[in-house]
């Protein structure tokens, strides 16, 4: 019986899960502090929830596995996953939302398939994904920046819209989104959807709005700012993130030039969005992406593609968790025809 030894985009260079762990965590930092300012700190205590229920979920598995806890609960991948969590819901959703999709991921999306190592889809995004088929209005319901809002969020009222619905003064957070010109705001791909389907907007007559999408355009700088730095550090290779980007921008140029009245231009796909979360953080998870180097080039194209699809006639203004899960099946398949065959082997 002949094995195949193939290695994975965070293993190449022989690090522990823990220490790759170490660094990929702190890469999201910039991102993280662009979502903080902008749209305010409540990210930060969903985070926290996040890590909190992911440790303790994952610690009641091991537990009833007979699986050694401090190993396991050291090596940081729960806490990833509740890191990248954090990072795609909305900041002020009610802190039930953040518990469940934490603990779907850890226990559903990870142990239940034997834990690290051992699961065919992305953990982050099959809890992300369970929230938005579950709770879509939560979900898509974005605070615009906090310098248009008319009354902006305090720590303590963050911490009470998550936790009660309210903020002290007795602001709910429907109240809280109205802007200084009086409207509410989604976040720049759905509103950019909404308003083609209102027919107030063509993609011909487009601009580029800096003042409503500064949060997400320095988010995604940020993001990106750290996918380098891991490609740097060879903690990832560059080719998922590569051509996840280049599909997105490929099919977005076409077909922004092909059919510019319904096909958003490719700046909005590159600057919005979780688009550099997912292409540096979320399509090249060592576990679930394509290992060959012929096989991650072909998973980040497919996971691009899908990006633009959903994206463009989907019925989701993201894309980014389900076209990731998309690829993730395909992965088998990519991997078995793009294995580097023996010299003479037919």
């Amino acid at each position: 019986m002949a094995f195949r030894i193939a290695s994975s985009p965070f293993t190449h260079n022989r690090q522990t899960t823990r220490q790759i762990m170490i660094q990929v965590m702190p890469a999201c930092l910039p991102g993280l502090a662009a979502l903080a300012y902008f749209f305010g700190s409540g990210i930060v205590i969903q985070l926290a929830l996040a890590c909190a229920t992911a440790l303790i979920a994952e610690g009641v598995v091991l537990k009833l596995r007979r699986q050694p806890l401090a190993d396991r609960l050291s090596d940081g991948s729960a806490l990833l996953t509740a890191l990248l969590l954090a990072l795609s819901l909305p900041p002020l959703g009610p802190w039930w939302m953040i518990v469940l999709a934490t603990a779907f991921a850890i226990i559903i999306a990870k142990q239940l398939y034997g834990g690290l190592g051992h699961n065919p889809f992305n953990p982050a995004m099959v809890g992300y994904v369970v929230l938005l088929i579950s709770f879509p209005v939560q979900m898509t319901s974005w605070s615009p920046p906090q310098s248009l809002l008319l009354h902006p969020a305090s720590p303590t009222d963050s911490m009470a819209l998550i936790f009660t619905g309210a903020t002290p003064d007795g602001l709910t957070l429907a109240q809280l989104r109205a802007t200084v010109d009086g409207v509410t705001q989604a976040t720049p791909l759905d509103g950019f959807k909404t308003d083609l389907r209102t027919c107030t907007l063509t993609a011909v007559n487009y601009r580029w709005d800096w003042q409503t999408s500064a949060g997400w355009t320095w988010a995604n700088i940020g993001f990106l700012l750290g996918g380098l730095y891991l490609i740097w550090r060879r903690v990832i290779s560059w080719h998922i993130p590569l051509s996840v980007l280049a599909a997105m921008l490929i099919c977005a140029g076409l077909g922004h030039w092909l059919a510019p009245a319904v096909s958003a231009p490719p700046l909005l796909h590159l600057f919005s969005g979780a688009t550099m979360l997912g292409a540096f953080f979320i399509a090249t998870d060592p576990v679930t992406a394509a290992t060959t180097v012929k096989g991650r080039l072909f998973f980040g194209a497919l996971t691009g593609l899908l990006v633009w699809l959903i994206r463009t006639w989907g019925g989701y203004p993201d894309g980014v968790a389900f076209a990731v899960l998309l690829a993730n099946i395909c992965v088998p398949l990519i991997d078995h025809y793009t294995q580097p065959r023996a010299y003479g082997h037919r």
